[in-house]
């Protein structure tokens, strides 16, 4: 137990001890979800759990649990109110009693009254379970080609013609949504990216913000997430690919300099210096004073920059070496192999053991385990994976070994039916009931494609495949969210393009291959000697069909354009 200097509140921490007192005390859980970067929560700490009253009021009448919701995700898929903060009331039994997002003193004071009532008048057989936990089993179907054409009218249907984006308000980037359309139409995808670019780019410091809440891109929530960067720092890159137009290569050039400066946390040797290895990325960062964010370049050198939360978060650390390596790819950009190569180090080293991922490490944690971490959740499984083959991809880097590691223990723990759940089916509260988001099931579908192109198992694909056709029933209601569904199910359906090469990774015919206008293939470098490609060659394959080896980068684009016909 520990009393907030801020709150007041005695807050425990999410386990099965803070769930136990309440049964003990026969006292409902007041459970908080916050973050690090919201501002909002701050905001509530300081006007609402400040007030001696309230926190007295908490304090004797439930038991008051606080979640940091990037360092305990299955607790924040389970409680999210739509927001942080969230402010969720449970049973003992970790059922829901009922919740809000942030709450003004009186707000509160109003909820934490009526909750009281309906728990003397009714108890636990007030809480309730939501319904994605309920339904063991997706809606399963069969995969067509009526998914692409559906989620590009989705897309064409929410597309802002005015503002750009899609949908009405609050406006996030939808990096997925973004990439999806590049291949699809390419007009209104280019349009969404101008629109991102031109609105949540930091121009003085790099780096996107998360969202505005308004339509037209107002209303400006100045947090910076690693994942979402990383993520968009991939999808500009990507239009670069399709392009060549430096107005889409310089947001993607921003952002990786905002990733290696502002949210490097470097590996330090025994004198306290950055060693030239090792080191991660920095989770986030906090949104600081609004009126900062409009003041003129020189005028904002002299504002305090607002603080980074140093916690090494594994799965978005992946996705920053995903996109690293793809901005590589396209620029021949040294700095972003190079800490690529320093992001995936630290990862294997001190994050990775038997094919299991380590959700976080805590800020100026030395190497090792930060054993009050969960372990082996599917996002993060999902997401190392993909960087593991891209890294084998792209930099030619020794990583096969280790991703079908995490493809097998994956499979291995989280596979439930034809679809995974997104941990461990333990712990407090809700924790032990089975939840299958869909994003991060179609995360691991997409790397799993990968890696069979790479190792020529064919089980991966058909893991991948299997996953995909677990959620089919319900593929006419997705939403432009999870377009990366539908992209991904293309891929299944029509075969990846893969393209290997009998040369080593930086060869021009490597640097060539990467350069294919696709970016949904698959490169896999220096392979002479162990398929059928000779070496100082390249093969191109999609489906069942296979090009004629190619010795040039002119042969190699023109057997490729054949190949797509």
């Amino acid at each position: 137990m520990e009393t907030d200097d801020v709150t007041r509140v005695e807050w425990r921490e999410w386990g099965a001890d803070a769930f136990d007192e309440a049964a003990d005390r026969d006292v409902p859980v007041l459970l908080s979800l916050t973050a690090t970067w919201c501002d909002h929560c701050h905001e509530m700490d300081a006007e609402t759990y400040a007030v001696p009253t309230l926190a007295a009021n908490v304090n004797d009448g439930f038991v008051p649990v606080r979640v940091d919701v990037d360092r305990h995700p299955r607790v924040r898929d389970r409680y999210n109110m739509g927001g942080f903060p969230s402010t969720v009331f449970l049973a003992p039994d970790g059922s829901i009693l009922t919740g809000a997002g942030y709450l003004g003193h009186d707000g509160l004071r109003q909820v934490l009254e009526r909750v009281r009532s309906v728990w003397e008048t009714k108890g636990a057989e007030a809480g309730s379970i939501p319904r994605p936990l309920q339904d063991t089993e997706p809606p399963a179907g069969q995969l067509t080609a009526d998914v692409e054409r559906q989620m590009l009218g989705q897309l064409t249907d929410q597309y802002d013609e005015v503002a750009g984006g899609w949908g009405e308000e609050p406006k996030f980037p939808l990096p997925d949504a973004l990439e999806f359309a590049l291949k699809r139409d390419r007009e209104m995808a280019l349009r969404c990216f101008d629109a991102v670019s031109a609105n949540l780019l930091d121009e003085y410091e790099g780096g996107f913000y998360r969202f505005a809440t308004g339509q037209d891109w107002s209303g400006l929530q100045h947090e910076k997430l690693l994942d979402s960067n990383a993520a968009l720092l991939r999808a500009f890159a990507n239009a670069y690919l399709y392009t060549g137009e430096d107005s889409y290569r310089k947001p993607a050039e921003r952002a990786l300099e905002y990733l290696t400066t502002t949210l490097w946390v470097p590996e330090s040797g025994e004198d306290g210096d950055d060693r030239s290895h090792g080191g991660a990325f920095a989770g986030s960062q906090a949104p600081g004073d609004p009126e900062s964010h409009v003041l003129e370049a020189s005028d904002r050198e002299a504002v305090d920059q607002p603080p980074v939360d140093e916690t090494v978060f594994a799965g978005a650390n992946a996705l920053a070496i995903d996109a690293l390596c793809t901005y590589r790819a396209y620029t021949d950009d040294e700095r972003a192999g190079r800490y690529a190569e320093r992001a995936l180090e630290t990862l294997r080293d001190a994050m990775l053991e038997d094919g299991v991922v380590t959700h976080y490490r805590p800020a100026g944690a030395d190497s090792g385990w930060a054993v009050e971490s969960e372990r082996g959740l599917l996002a993060d499984q999902a997401r190392v994976l993909q960087a593991l083959t891209n890294a084998r991809s792209i930099l030619g880097a020794d990583t096969v070994d280790d991703a079908v590691a995490v493809a097998d223990a994956t499979i291995d723990r989280l596979r439930v039916g034809d679809s995974f759940v997104d941990g461990p089916r333990s712990g407090a509260g809700l924790l032990e009931h089975p939840l299958r988001p869909l994003d991060a099931n179609v995360e691991l579908a997409d790397a799993l494609l990968d890696l069979a192109a790479i190792t020529g198992e064919d089980r991966y694909e058909r893991v991948a495949r299997e996953t995909l056709e677990a959620f089919a029933g319900a593929s006419d209601r997705f939403s432009v969210q999870v377009a990366r569904y539908a992209s991904v199910a293309t891929r299944v359906l029509e075969g990846s393009l893969v393209i290997r090469i009998g040369t080593p990774a930086g060869s021009d015919l490597h640097r060539a291959a990467c350069r294919i206008a696709d970016h949904e293939k698959v490169v896999v470098p220096g392979v002479q000697g162990v398929s059928d490609v000779p070496e100082g060659a390249a093969v191109a394959e999609r489906g069942s069909r296979t090009t004629e080896p190619a010795t040039t980068p002119a042969e190699l684009s023109d057997h490729v354009s054949n190949l797509l016909v």
